[in-house]
């Protein structure tokens, strides 16, 4: 898909982040957006920046885990704009933790959203799709869906799952006018560090966790919309956001069974612990 001009793009976790700066984009190009999150004053706030664009903008308050409140947006979204041409899995959270002795319903509600959240979106809004000419997914995983690191083994599952049910809906829809494409995003500014829900069994100070992960942000939200929506133009299947995805990837193939220990990963969650 090349040209976004009229088309319906739907963005869910759109009130911040990567989800924000997509929409932004996509309206400077024209095209129409459904917005969603769960919070609700930040999914207000880019509501009306997208306004400052374009008229062509609506927005719906809804949690992306909840399967019959989807189908209702669905319901909502269909009677207004008709069928979408692009579906933005965007919205996702994060959990600091040990899961050795983490709580199992945080690991849940993570999963519920990072995971579930995405099939649900596929689910419910493909029949759509198909319907289109032409029509893109875009499931945003990142680059703990191809390594993992300690203290966010749930975190981790999530995004290797999207990794996995992206790669096979990809070729489930091969041959069809769906194309299907993974995000990976590096260390990007946005707020879900500081939004994570830090487990009370963690070793480290909230605190300590947030400044250790923010201090791995090497990417502005802008620049990874942009290079999204690139690979949206070229057809990707793998989308890797910043050069720190880029060379942690090529490592995780060189190196597959020992990257931890040439990216001190394990040193690091050590120091942490002090």
């Amino acid at each position: 898909m090349k040209n976004f001009t009229n088309k319906n793009i739907l963005i869910t976790g759109a009130g911040s982040g990567i989800g924000r700066s997509l929409a932004i984009k996509f309206a400077e190009m024209g095209a129409t957006l459904i917005l969603t999150d769960n919070n609700l004053n930040g999914l207000v706030a880019s509501h009306e920046k997208i306004l400052s664009i374009t008229a062509q903008c609506s927005y719906y308050h809804v949690d992306v885990s909840d399967y019959p409140a989807m189908q209702e947006l669905s319901s909502a979204v269909f009677e207004k704009h008709g069928d979408i041409d692009v579906l933005i899995n965007n919205a996702g959270v994060n959990l600091m933790d040990q899961f050795v002795d983490g709580n199992l319903d945080d690991f849940h509600w993570l999963m519920n959203i990072n995971f579930w959240g995405v099939v649900n979106g596929v689910k419910i809004f493909l029949p759509s799709l198909l319907r289109q000419p032409e029509a893109h997914i875009i499931n945003v995983s990142s680059i703990f869906g191809i390594m993992s690191i300690p203290g966010q083994a749930a975190y981790n599952s999530s995004k290797f799952a999207v990794k996995g049910f992206t790669e096979a809906l990809k070729m489930e829809l091969a041959g069809t006018k769906v194309k299907v494409s993974s995000v990976h995003p590096g260390g990007v500014k946005t707020e879900i560090a500081n939004n994570a829900r830090v487990g009370s069994t963690t070793l480290a100070s909230r605190d300590k966790l947030i400044k250790e992960f923010n201090k791995l942000t090497y990417t502005t939200a802008d620049k990874a919309a942009m290079d999204i929506i690139k690979g949206i133009q070229r057809d990707k299947r793998r989308i890797m956001i910043g050069w720190d995805a880029r060379i942690a990837d090529v490592i995780v193939r060189l190196f597959p069974s020992h990257y931890e220990d040439l990216m001190g990963l394990e040193k690091r969650y050590k120091k942490l612990k002090k």
